[in-house]
């Protein structure tokens, strides 16, 4: 596309494993680039929950890509075109690549509001219809780096027809091919790409076919819609997934919508998936828990053959995301289940907990508190609670994508399987 500078370099490819590579030449400038696997940074409205800029940026390692929802930015609309100078503006933004997707990964929306010509999000105040033309009107105020393309999303529940999934294939290339021609012929898109969207629910000939038409487009990249969490189990996820991605170009990058588990990361990451949204420690930390599984694959050879202190400090605890499931404590919205990856420093047997929330990490929060005091905060409703866990569960969830690509360029992605699933997840695990 006239004006793009985005190259996605491969330095690595391990059939059944991972892509390893970088994307270079990233945003209208093409000066920033980020390394895959990897995922996004998530926010609401340009702000990572929770975080002020400037407290996010004492943070180390933290992707250059920013990820916006259209959902959050729709009913703002003229609010923008008076501004003149684009979202990222607009928010306060540091220096960073703007991606805005369709929906907010984090939140479920309703379904039965699309039609031929039209895809609905849902806003504060309800819903916003779009069509082809008010979505790039939209897309031309925020003056996005990359955004995914207008889709028929609406088939990722289990009992959708096949005549349904047909149609929403069908309609999501359509608007694609409406969204190109206003994205070719409009100086303002100029430097930015559009990422087209293979949807196709669970039925593996629409999802080839999605995945073929798409790639036929002059695309910069593909999201992968309709694997979201809870929709359907994750090997058929990741069969769907590895024909999809074998119908799509080796050069352009693959983002997945809607998983974020690190079990279901690594198994899609398997299936040759680039990218992903990180918006699962927003949801831990709207449960008052903090990530705690290990992803440790370069032990120190000093320790070797010897437990960590950890894995005898948490043995205890292992069973504790089943109990805090059942208390029925730890829902935000019926679709974010506490899971095994995480700690819910609600409980209890936190009170007098003085130990770290993860030995050894060196976020803010590890390095200058304690479990008791989370604990305090998150039992008295401090706002501090909800800036300290996600400061942490973000510099957490980074560093397991940091450990993921190291396992894949040394050969140890087996090893960091076991220790990202060893009971759960949680550091230090052993077998029994």
């Amino acid at each position: 596309m006239a004006g793009s500078k985005m190259k996605l370099e491969l330095s690595r490819v391990v059939q059944g494993k991972g892509r390893l590579g970088v994307l270079k030449g990233l945003g209208r400038t093409g000066q920033h680039s980020l390394k895959i696997p990897g995922c996004l940074l998530y926010t609401h409205f340009g702000s990572v929950p929770h975080l002020t800029q400037d407290t996010l940026h004492t943070m180390r390692d933290l992707p250059s890509v920013t990820q916006v929802t259209l959902s959050t930015i729709a009913e703002h609309q003229e609010v923008l075109e008076e501004f003149k100078d684009g979202f990222r503006k607009f928010a306060g933004l540091h220096d960073t690549v703007l991606y805005c997707s369709l929906h907010d990964p984090a939140t479920s929306c309703p379904t039965g509001h699309t039609t031929n010509k039209t895809v609905s999000v849902w806003g504060s105040g309800g819903r916003i219809e779009l069509t082809a033309a008010k979505f790039m009107a939209l897309q031309r105020t925020i003056q996005p780096d990359w955004y995914q393309s207008m889709a028929d999303g609406e088939t990722w529940l289990s009992d959708t027809s096949r005549k349904r999934v047909r149609k929403s294939v069908d309609r999501t290339l359509a608007h694609l091919d409406e969204c190109l021609l206003v994205h070719k012929n409009s100086q303002e898109f100029e430097g930015a790409e559009i990422f087209g969207v293979v949807e196709g629910g669970d039925i593996l000939e629409e999802r080839l076919r999605s995945a073929r038409e798409t790639a036929k487009r002059p695309v910069g990249g593909f999201c992968l819609d309709g694997f979201q969490a809870g929709s359907m189990d994750q090997a058929l996820r990741t069969q769907l997934i590895n024909a999809v991605t074998k119908e799509l170009p080796e050069d352009k990058p693959r983002l997945l919508q809607g998983v974020g588990q690190p079990d279901e990361v690594l198994a899609c990451v398997g299936a040759s998936v680039d990218l992903f949204e990180a918006f699962f420690p927003f949801q831990v930390t709207e449960r008052g828990c903090a990530l705690c599984f290990s992803f440790d694959i370069s032990p120190d050879p000093e320790r070797a053959g010897s437990a960590p202190s950890t894995v005898l400090e948490l043995e205890q605890e292992r069973d504790a995301p089943v109990e805090a499931q059942q208390n029925g404590d730890n829902m935000v919205d019926g679709q974010t289940q506490m899971t095994s990856f995480e700690m819910n420093l609600k409980d209890k047997r936190y009170q007098d907990d003085f130990r770290p929330l993860v030995e050894g990490c060196g976020c803010y929060c590890c390095r200058n508190h304690k479990r008791a005091y989370l604990h305090h905060l998150l039992v008295t409703n401090e706002l501090l609670a909800g800036v300290l866990l996600m400061i942490h569960n973000t510099a957490h969830y980074q560093g397991f994508f940091s450990a993921l690509r190291e396992a894949l360029a040394t050969d140890k992605l087996d090893l960091l399987q076991r220790r990202v699933l060893s009971k759960g997840g949680r550091p230090g695990g052993k077998s029994e």
